[in-house]
């Protein structure tokens, strides 16, 4: 943990082309599908808003009270899904996610109040918590989330997203959910809980939000409706004691006052009539294909040394590259070649040795797209190498040499070899001596595939029936201990596994 001084606003997210469209490969997340919009069923919800009796209803002048029916569609149809119970007088409709982050700021932080920030995290929070004169520290995040191993002794306000990091994209297990409640209660903190993406955890359940364990208040809840949705209606919510809530409304009153009541009313309709649901069901299917259509891309390329933290869902992946890949340059080259992608340096307080990241998202694409445009990206990958010096082959003690057909045949035969994947789950792979071939990956081996290998020309040819998108591959093999690596035809090291043991 390390503090930050207050007297610099951080500058703001990462700007993409604004005729990002024209682009075949646009890998920025939170840029939409147009198609994916439910415009009939919100034209029949802002039909029936349009009644007679709907108007009378909505534009009737109750100061700044929010629309009744919205709030209790919040209540009923998104926040029971988190485990949140929450009156209506705890609940305050905003002009988005980013109002709803800025009255809790607003609100909670004053000059000298100690703030904890994630690192790498949302440039916009860095600069509410520097604009209110915050003491900011910065706890660093790993593959399970943010990591607050030495405690927030000291700390007033505590900013953390869950659900969905932003902008690595990983979630926070539920035991260090239950441990951040009782690392806040110990030393009296308050935590801000971004629920960012939480309705979009497909590959496993969603734990419940933070909230839903708060016995004291200690707990402000933000998010919005769908990102779908986001762009355009603008209705995000804050959840929080109904004291903070009444000042936060007071707040509100002073700057935008309360969101469109006929957009409320539009919402509340729309959420009534199952359409919400039926619209998450849908992104459920066309995300989750996405996601993985990408993270399959990226491991079956796997443009040389990267890696990716393991996500439940959502709707990108953070992207570590090697050491010395400057993401910012590759970002140039990239789009250069149709290819639009994100570096991480804006999402970091302090950029410095952080260039070998970027963010790869799905929501702009469709998934036909994903594959070339991977392609796309590790070919300029690739070149780049060439004249950036990035290590085409690591330099490893102990003799190396290429194999020879005899020599594949000895060692690639009858053994079992494990091997990583780039999202980082093992996968081990049975060399049967006929020629079959078993692969079984992920922690339990519950994702199976069969194919052959052969020899050819002194090179070691494999074929799944479906990993790989069913290709025949063709590599030359070298081998160093126990460890053997794949080479395309230029040399280059590609991939990599280590011979375990004979079948």
């Amino acid at each position: 943990m390390r503090r930050a001084p207050t007297n610099v606003i951080p500058g703001g997210q990462f700007r993409y082309p604004s005729d990002w469209r024209r682009f075949p490969y646009p890998f920025i997340e939170g840029l939409y599908d147009r198609t994916l919009f439910p415009i009939g069923e919100w034209r029949e919800a802002s039909r029936m808003a349009l009644g007679i009796h709907e108007v009378e209803s909505w534009s009737t002048d109750r100061g700044e009270a929010d629309d009744e029916l919205l709030v209790e569609q919040l209540r009923q149809k998104i926040l029971t899904r988190r485990g949140i119970a929450a009156a209506p007088d705890e609940i305050l409709v905003t002009v988005g996610e980013q109002q709803a982050l800025h009255l809790a700021f607003e609100l909670l932080c004053e000059h000298g109040t100690a703030v904890g920030l994630e690192d790498p995290g949302d440039p916009d929070v860095r600069a509410l918590a520097h604009a209110r004169g915050a003491e900011v520290s910065y706890f660093p995040v790993g593959d399970a989330g943010v990591e607050f191993d030495n405690g927030l002794q000291g700390i007033d306000v505590f900013y953390v997203s869950p659900s969905r990091q932003r902008p690595t994209g990983v979630t926070m297990p539920q035991r260090q959910r239950e441990a951040l409640i009782a690392e806040a209660k110990r030393h009296d903190a308050l935590i801000i809980e971004d629920d960012f993406e939480c309705e979009l955890s497909f590959l496993v359940d969603a734990p419940p939000a933070l909230k839903s364990a708060d016995r004291d208040g200690r707990v402000v809840y933000v998010a919005a409706l769908s990102k779908v949705l986001s762009p355009g209606l603008r209705l995000g919510f804050l959840v929080g004691p109904a004291d903070f809530i009444r000042a936060a409304r007071r707040l509100r009153n002073l700057t935008t006052r309360k969101p469109s009541p006929i957009m409320q009313r539009t919402a509340g309709i729309f959420l009534s009539l199952g359409h919400y649901d039926t619209m998450l069901r849908r992104l459920f299917r066309t995300y989750e294909q996405r996601l993985i259509a990408l993270r399959d891309a990226l491991n079956h390329y796997r443009p040389l040394s990267i890696a990716i933290p393991p996500v439940t869902g959502g709707t990108c992946y953070w992207v570590r590259g090697p050491d010395n890949l400057d993401a910012e340059q590759l970002q140039t080259v990239a789009k250069n070649a149709g290819v639009l992608i994100e570096p991480a340096t804006p999402y970091f307080a302090n950029r410095q040795g952080r260039s070998n990241m970027f963010r790869l998202g799905v929501t702009s694409l469709d998934e036909a797209q994903i594959r070339p445009g991977i392609e796309a990206l590790s070919l300029e990958m690739r070149k780049r190498a060439g004249t950036q010096g990035w290590p085409a082959k690591p330099t490893l003690p102990g003799e190396t040499h290429v194999l020879s057909e005899a020599e594949l045949e000895c060692f690639l035969s009858g053994v079992q070899i494990n091997y990583e994947t780039v999202y980082g789950e093992p996968c081990v792979i049975e060399l049967h001596a006929d020629g079959s071939m078993l692969g079984r990956a992920g922690y339990a081996g519950e994702d199976r595939d069969e194919g052959r290998w052969w020899i050819e020309d002194d090179r070691w040819c494999r074929q799944w029936n479906r990993w790989a998108y069913g290709e025949a591959g063709r590599y030359r093999v070298e081998k160093e201990s126990n460890q053997i690596f794949w080479l395309d035809e230029s040399g280059r090291r590609i991939d990599s596994a280590s011979i375990a043991s004979a079948l």
